[in-house]
């Protein structure tokens, strides 16, 4: 109901960056993304001009909170090469103005993003906290962080790091909670429970593991998305399918799957999931039609994956090997 009014929307006030970005968040949430694409291209450059003409040092918070948009859709069509080059400039990026939420969250969430969303989970486990900046101000953005360098550790089976990141997580939400901040302090617990429940994965521990994921994924879903991000940094929800199928699960992997699509509809790594698992139940029809509507709106087919879609692909009459 609300694309029309996005779509019209950024003519409002053409030169503005925050009403160039606000049609994003409906495309973001419609799984829109060369629409939400070119909404943040504009409004990053906006941001840019705004900067310059105002005098402002260095970059302007409007200009990083439509970044971290941008790299998501990217990401989201497979087009890691862009992704990498925003996430290149990010790291060169020395002063903002001003330094606030919005600032926080896209330092933390744009790299943890690439790793995460690539499941690079060695890159994963050797993220960084941005040097300099004041992360004491922000716990819930810090905690992105530690959230991705725990998955990193649990899915190198480096059990005793990932076990550091959690006791992180747990001081994070504690602080949190002390802040009186029950949104963000809840938030971290869905990062906490998915954590453990890797860690017990890894341990040999399903039924406990499947039983904390299920949880973060129950507080998820009953929890509103802050107008900060695009999405969460990986939906617990598709976090529970991944480990369904990890189990051989793949009927009730398929399932968590296909609610994960109703209210994250065309993320890569939830069609792709899909199409795995239907393909593993040997639903090829299913399989074909998740694949294909992935392939739909990725145009740059050089994430691996698509070495693992020869239903899709041949059906396509495309060449495996060159992805074209």
């Amino acid at each position: 109901m609300a694309l029309p009014a996005a779509k019209r929307y950024a003519a409002v006030a053409p030169s503005s960056a925050h009403a160039l970005h606000m049609p994003s968040h409906i495309f973001t949430r419609l799984g829109l993304w060369d629409e939400c694409i070119q909404s943040n291209l504009e409004s990053v450059s906006s941001a840019q001009c705004y900067a310059g003409k105002a005098g402002i040092k260095g970059h302007w918070d409007e200009e990083l909170h439509g970044l971290d948009y941008l790299v998501y859709a990217y990401l989201q069509k497979g087009e890691n090469d862009s992704a990498q080059k925003l996430l290149q400039y990010v790291d060169t990026i020395s002063e903002v103005e001003p330094v606030n939420f919005k600032v926080a969250y896209a330092f933390a969430a744009i790299p943890s993003r690439y790793v995460l969303e690539n499941k690079l989970w060695k890159e994963a486990s050797m993220l960084s906290l941005r040097p300099g900046f004041p992360w004491r101000k922000f716990p819930w953005q810090e905690a992105i962080v530690h959230f991705a360098r725990g998955l990193g550790f649990a899915h190198t089976n480096k059990l005793n790091e990932a076990n550091r990141e959690l006791k992180e997580l747990y001081r994070l939400h504690d602080t949190l909670m002390d802040q009186k901040d029950s949104y963000k302090a809840n938030q971290v617990q869905i990062q906490i429970n998915t954590i453990a429940a890797w860690i017990q994965l890894k341990e040999g521990k399903g039924e406990e593991a499947l039983r904390l994921m299920s949880e973060a994924a129950d507080m998820e879903e009953k929890t509103e998305k802050h107008p900060v991000t695009p999405c969460e940094v990986l939906p617990a929800k598709e976090l529970l399918a991944d480990m369904l199928k990890e189990m051989g699960q793949w009927d009730k992997a398929l399932i968590a799957y296909e609610e994960d699509l109703k209210t994250h509809p065309n993320r890569f790594n939830g069609l792709y999931g899909a199409a795995l698992v239907a393909e593993k139940l040997g639903d090829k029809q299913k399989a074909n039609g998740y694949y294909q509507q992935l392939l739909s709106f990725v145009k740059n087919r050089s994430r691996p994956e698509f070495h693992e879609m020869p239903i899709a692909l041949h059906s396509m009459g495309i060449s495996e090997q060159k992805g074209k």
